[in-house]
């Protein structure tokens, strides 16, 4: 299993990501609701370890 480098820089409620490779994808959260660019996915952070994601609809 190699190592992976990954980077997050927070610009307020935009977060952008970065890989060995550049630009990754960027998200955007504001309180305890999220939305990434690359997945599509909502995700909403619950009491405790749990958090509930609503992917985007794969049929379309």
């Amino acid at each position: 299993m190699g190592l992976v480098f990954r980077s997050r820089k927070k610009f307020g409620p935009l977060i952008l990501n970065f890989t060995e490779n550049g630009f990754s994808s960027w998200s955007f959260k504001i309180g305890r609701w999220s939305w990434n660019s690359r997945t599509r996915a909502h995700r909403v952070d619950l009491p405790g370890p749990l958090s509930w994601k609503q992917d985007k609809d794969r049929s379309r």
